[in-house]
């Protein structure tokens, strides 16, 4: 189990924490930050919003993938199948 805080909130996880919370929930469009989690990628400041319960106003992107990438989750800044640019 590891601390975070995100948005100034102080929260207690470890990965199986982050999986249970995203069973079951769609991912939705991607167009920035994202994390896979399983099989899926889901933009980040959604994961936020659901392990936190917090507004994805309240936080960063940046806070939330530092804090998946500590539990050892693959972020990226842009989704998965975006085209390179020059």
């Amino acid at each position: 189990m590891m601390r975070f805080t995100i948005a100034g909130c102080s929260f207690h996880l470890q990965a199986s924490d982050v999986e249970q919370a995203m069973s079951g929930i769609k991912g939705e469009p991607i167009s920035g930050a994202c994390v896979r989690i399983g099989r899926r990628w889901y933009p980040v400041k959604q994961v936020g919003a659901v392990i936190t319960g917090q507004d994805r106003r309240d936080f960063s992107g940046a806070e939330v993938t530092h804090a998946l990438e500590r539990l050892g989750y693959t972020c990226r800044p842009t989704p998965p199948d975006a085209p390179a640019q020059a």
